[in-house]
C-alpha cells in the first residue's frame, strides 16, 4: 500500500454533533453545582480501516475537550467463523503519537519496524510509541483464526508532547497485572493508565493521562473524581448512562466534559459498560496529516520525506 493511498484511508475528519434525549422520567441522580457539565455528546460514525470495520468516535477534533488523546476508534465488534481470512490493516507508518490497543474480546496480531511480531488479547495493553516515526501492520490473530469468536476492542492514541515527538519510537506490550481491577458492589474499574477511585496502574506514564474501563451495575450511582484542570471524557461501550443535566447517553457515544469542576456524576438504571478517559491537556498547536500528529507543518513534511525514503523502515517487511 503506497502512502498515499494510506493516508487518503485513514485520514483526520471531524464528526457531527448527537441529538441527546432528555430524560421525561424522574433522574436518578441527585444534582449538584460541583459536578462537571456537559460540553458536547457525539455519536460515533461507521467507517472501514483497511478491511477492520471500526466505530470512529472522535479523530484529530474537539482537541481542547480529549487531550491528550486526539484519535479514537472502536474495532468491531464483529463475529469471526474458523478459518476466516483475518481482518487487516497493512503496514502504515505513525509519528508523534502513541497508538493504544486494548481488547475486551479476541486477539490480534502486531508486526512493526522495531522488530516486534506477536500476539495480544484480552488482559494486555498495547503501546507502540511512534516518537520520531515506525512502521506497523494490524490484523486478527491465531486464535481467532484457528477457533473463530468475537473481535471487539479500541485503537485510541495519546498525543505525544512536543519534548517526546523525535525520540526513538518503541514497542511496549503490559500484562494484566499492571493494570489493577477495582471490585465495589456496584462497579468494577480496570485502571488501565493513571489513578482512579483508589486503584492506580503501574503503567509509568512521561504525562499525566487516565484509561479506565467501568461497568457499572443496574442502578449504581457514581460519583468520579478528577483533576479540576485536566480533561475528561466517557465513551459509552453498553447500555446507558445518565450524566450531568438529566442528559442520557446511549452506546456508541461520547461525552465531553467541560474543566473546571472534580466530580463526574454517572447513573445507569438497568447497567452499562464505558471507557473513561482525559489527562492534563496539552496546549501545544497540533498539525495532523493522516498518522502523523505533530506541532509544525514542517515537521510534518519532514515525516513524509522520512516515510518515503525509509527512514520509518520497509512497509514490504513488515506486511509479510
Amino acid at each position: 500500500m503506497t502512502r498515499k493511498q494510506f493516508i487518503k484511508g485513514s485520514a483526520i475528519v471531524g464528526l457531527g454533533l448527537a441529538s441527546v434525549p432528555l430524560l421525561k422520567t424522574a433522574s436518578g441522580m441527585v444534582h449538584s453545582r460541583t459536578y462537571r457539565k456537559v460540553y458536547r455528546v457525539l455519536s460515533a460514525s461507521k467507517q472501514m480501516v483497511g478491511t477492520l470495520p471500526v466505530l470512529r468516535a472522535f479523530a484529530g477534533d474537539h482537541t481542547d475537550y480529549v487531550s491528550p488523546y486526539v484519535f479514537f476508534d472502536e474495532f468491531g465488534p464483529v463475529n469471526l467463523k474458523p478459518q476466516t481470512k483475518p481482518l487487516r490493516v497493512d503496514a502504515h507508518p505513525h509519528a508523534g503519537i502513541i497508538p493504544t490497543t486494548y481488547f475486551i474480546a479476541g486477539s490480534g496480531h502486531h508486526k512493526d519496524s522495531l522488530n516486534y511480531d506477536f500476539q495480544i488479547g484480552v488482559g494486555e495493553f498495547m503501546m507502540f510509541h511512534s516518537g520520531k516515526g515506525a512502521i506497523h501492520m494490524e490484523e486478527t490473530g491465531k486464535q481467532l483464526y484457528n477457533d473463530g469468536g468475537d473481535y471487539h476492542g479500541f485503537q485510541i492514541w495519546l498525543n505525544q508532547p512536543a519534548r517526546l515527538k523525535h525520540t526513538a519510537p518503541e514497542t511496549y506490550v503490559h500484562s494484566d497485572e499492571e493494570t489493577p481491577t477495582l471490585v465495589n458492589k456496584d462497579y468494577t474499574a480496570k485502571v488501565v493508565l493513571g489513578e482512579m477511585l483508589g486503584a492506580k496502574s503501574k503503567i509509568e506514564m512521561q504525562f499525566n493521562t487516565f484509561y479506565v474501563h467501568l461497568k457499572l451495575n443496574a442502578g449504581c450511582r457514581l460519583d468520579i473524581p478528577v483533576e479540576a484542570t485536566h480533561n475528561a471524557f466517557i465513551y459509552v461501550i453498553k447500555g446507558k448512562v445518565e450524566t450531568e443535566g438529566a442528559r442520557e447517553v446511549k452506546a456508541n457515544q461520547v461525552v465531553l466534559y467541560e474543566r473546571g469542576e472534580s466530580l463526574i456524576n454517572l447513573f445507569s438504571a438497568e447497567g452499562a459498560e464505558l471507557l473513561l478517559l482525559g489527562g492534563q491537556p496539552l496546549n501545544e498547536p497540533l498539525y495532523s496529516y493522516g498518522p502523523f500528529v505533530m506541532n509544525t507543518e514542517a515537521e510534518i513534511q519532514q515525516c513524509i520525506m522520512d516515510y518515503n525514503s525509509g527512514k520509518m523502515g520497509n512497509p514490504a517487511e513488515v506486511n509479510r
